[in-house]
């Protein structure tokens, strides 16, 4: 039986617990280190008012549209870059 190996990167990846407890130790006692900007912040924004649009626009608007929900996905998606 094969051993399994610890992955470093990648969806999968493993760490030692006691890496993580080192990694935490390094900074100022209580403090976390920033890994989302101004960009991404603004970016995840964005998607969010984007789809809840869509989907809510969609949810509203299928009753009347029946097979015309390509066409509803189409203007729900340019409302929504009108309003983001």
């Amino acid at each position: 039986m094969a051993v399994a190996t610890r992955r470093e990167s990648g969806p999968f990846a493993l760490k030692d617990t006691g890496r993580l407890i080192a990694e935490t130790q390094g900074g100022d006692e209580g403090s976390l280190k920033r890994a989302v900007g101004a960009l991404d912040l603004t970016a995840l924004g964005v998607g969010a008012v984007i789809g809840t649009g869509i989907f809510v626009v969609i949810g509203e608007g299928i009753v009347l549209a029946g097979p015309a929900v390509i066409l509803s996905f189409v203007l729900a998606a340019v409302t929504c870059v009108f309003s983001a």
